[in-house]
């Protein structure tokens, strides 16, 4: 990148968005139509609650004829740092050899279902090779995330040099657990106008922050408020699969809530936040009194800013009927995607089977250019172009229009071009933000109005590893481990945010891995195959790697993780000799 050239000026572009006379009718009646009724009530005095549903979970002490007990191997089948996948006839457990103890454990990741014998075992936990969940191997407890569950942690005994495991066969068969939780036994939950703790936002780190306070033994009252409809979801998968539909995507059942007395208001909208007086007002003027509180409100996306934008059958992204409207009207169409980040190519990749053409508008030279690099970046676009995705790189989109000239034709235009803060309703709240909308917080999720934290997609917040830079990583992995640093300093138990970013995404069915932080990487040592798509690439500055992307090359993001959390550097002419055994795990 020599700075002797100019920029090439982008090709300005209009996109003529074809409207079906059958589908408008259609359209105005599924968005006004019927929504699915709130799940409490939106005034002050509707919003009870029922706690007489229970959670069913298995007893702790299974009686004998529920377990199944074998001799899985020989002690000495085993080295000191390996894993394996034993079969105990009820269904398999994950067998680990560590400092010459041995530990059995579910060998699914509960998140998405990854075999964790193909993890890595380091410092006595086992990380997830897909999405990098950490779960330690002597109590199967969920450590740094995705996810929300732990693993089953199983007996071992060993008589005459055999290792026998002994099981519940429903433990077996359930592959996850949900850690032990406190019921809230506050006599006002549900109908009073003050709560103990409020959290607004119900992604990943509003959830998180909520189950961790029960976690703990919090027993007060929790409020989480949502401007979705739904209780929380997997958002990440929206983009990756456009058809699922919301039941499918919920992280909890509805009897989760109600077991543990996490009351949820959906469609619930706070318009503002005075932190003299710890009140909350929302949009239809009910009140709600806190002593702690989290902002996890998340972001918004961009909308276009060109003219024509308010043409119809133009979405941004963000809901499941956001999803699910644009793959219905996508089906044998025109569909244009502008913006070439994650959500966007996701969206473009996974329409490509249903629409008849796809087209991706993008300023930048190549997709992901600024995330991944040039070189990545090319071989991913030409993943899209053999799979009959047509780019429009360098191209500035100047106007959406229903007839034109330089024109692409879209039946459906899908708008992926970044998120902002939605911290809207906080501006004259007296809580910090920055020139871009962000909350700051410190280590603790802190921000600067006592009593008050912040997570998730909306914060910058000092990264440990980076030399405590002051970084926004809005990911999904992130959200739940801010979620909980927020909930254990609620409770002062002074946590602080150490964990390595880590998030992936998926096109056509495979998978890109990433971990660390690579804003201002300087160089990228590439090691594989980019034309066949098996490669990792380090992300370098200066003499450090502070990042790397992989595909087809587990468990390699996962190894870098684990290394980088463990605080060690890792210097650049370690990635460069092509050996990367001390990495792998193969050398020393």
């Amino acid at each position: 990148m020599g700075g002797c050239f100019s920029k090439p000026k982008p090709v300005e572009l209009k996109i003529e968005v074809v409207l079906p006379e059958k589908e408008r009718g259609k359209e105005e009646l599924s968005a006004s139509g019927k929504g699915s009724p709130r799940a409490y009530q939106g005034n002050g005095t509707a919003r009870h609650f029922h706690t007489e549903e229970r959670l069913s979970t298995p007893h702790p002490y299974p009686s004998p004829q529920d377990c199944v007990e074998a001799a899985v191997c020989h002690v000495k089948d085993l080295e000191n740092g390996q894993m394996r996948e034993v079969e105990l006839g009820w269904g398999k457990v994950l067998l680990v050899k560590d400092n010459g103890e041995f530990h059995a454990l579910g060998h699914k990741c509960p998140h998405y279902g990854a075999p964790l014998v193909k993890g890595v075992l380091s410092r006595g936990r086992v990380r997830c090779p897909w999405h990098g969940a950490c779960f330690n191997i002597s109590t199967g407890d969920l450590e740094d995330f995705p996810g929300l569950d732990s693993l089953h942690k199983f007996q071992v005994k060993i008589e005459k040099e055999k290792v026998y495991v002994r099981a519940s066969k429903q433990a077996l068969q359930l592959q996850r657990r949900t850690k032990v939780m406190a019921k809230c036994i506050s006599p006002s939950a549900g109908y009073s106008s003050s709560t103990n703790v409020l959290i607004v936002g119900a992604g990943a780190a509003g959830l998180v922050c909520a189950e961790t306070l029960r976690q703990e033994g919090f027993s007060d009252r929790i409020v989480l408020c949502t401007l979705d409809r739904h209780l929380p979801y997997d958002r990440p998968k929206l983009s990756k699969s456009l058809d699922t539909q919301p039941e499918q995507l919920a992280l909890r059942p509805k009897e989760f809530f109600r077991a543990y007395g996490i009351e949820v208001l959906t469609e619930a909208q706070v318009v503002t936040v005075d932190v003299r007086t710890k009140k909350v007002v929302f949009k239809d003027g009910f009140k709600l009194e806190y002593s702690k509180l989290l902002l996890a409100p998340g972001s918004s996306p961009k909308t276009l800013s060109c003219k024509g934008k308010e043409v119809e059958n133009v979405f941004t992204i963000r809901t499941p009927e956001d999803a699910n409207r644009v793959v219905r009207l996508a089906r044998g169409r025109n569909v244009v995607v502008v913006g070439a980040g994650f959500l966007g190519m996701e969206v473009a990749a996974y329409l490509t089977e249903k629409a008849h053409s796809v087209s991706v508008v993008e300023l930048e030279e190549t997709p992901f250019r600024r995330f991944l690099g040039e070189r990545v970046g090319r071989a991913l676009m030409k993943m899209f172009e053999n799979n009959r995705v047509k780019f429009y790189m360098q191209t500035e989109l100047k106007e959406v229009v229903l007839k034109s000239s330089k024109v692409v034709r879209a039946d459906v235009c899908v708008v992926g071009i970044g998120a902002v803060p939605a911290t809207g309703f906080l501006r004259q709240s007296g809580i910090g933000l920055d020139s871009r909308g962000f909350i700051p917080v410190n280590k603790m999720m802190q921000t600067n109005v006592p009593g008050v934290f912040a997570a998730g997609d909306a914060v910058t917040f000092p990264l440990a590893w980076r030399n405590n830079r002051k970084v926004n990583i809005p990911h999904w992995q992130m959200a739940h481990a801010q979620g909980r640093v927020a909930a254990q300093n609620m409770l002062a138990q002074e946590a602080e945010m150490s964990t390595v970013p880590y998030l992936w995404t998926a096109m056509f069915g495979k998978s890109l891995r990433y971990a660390g932080y690579g804003e201002g990487f300087d160089d990228v040592i590439i090691q594989g195959d980019l034309e066949e798509l098996k490669f990792v690439a380090f992300y370098t500055k200066g003499d450090e790697v502070i990042a790397v992307a992989s595909m087809n090359y587990d468990p390699i993001v996962s190894k870098v993780a684990e290394v980088l959390a463990s605080g060690r550097a890792i210097r650049k002419r370690e990635v460069e000799t092509g050996d990367m055994s001390w990495l792998t795990g193969k050398g020393s």
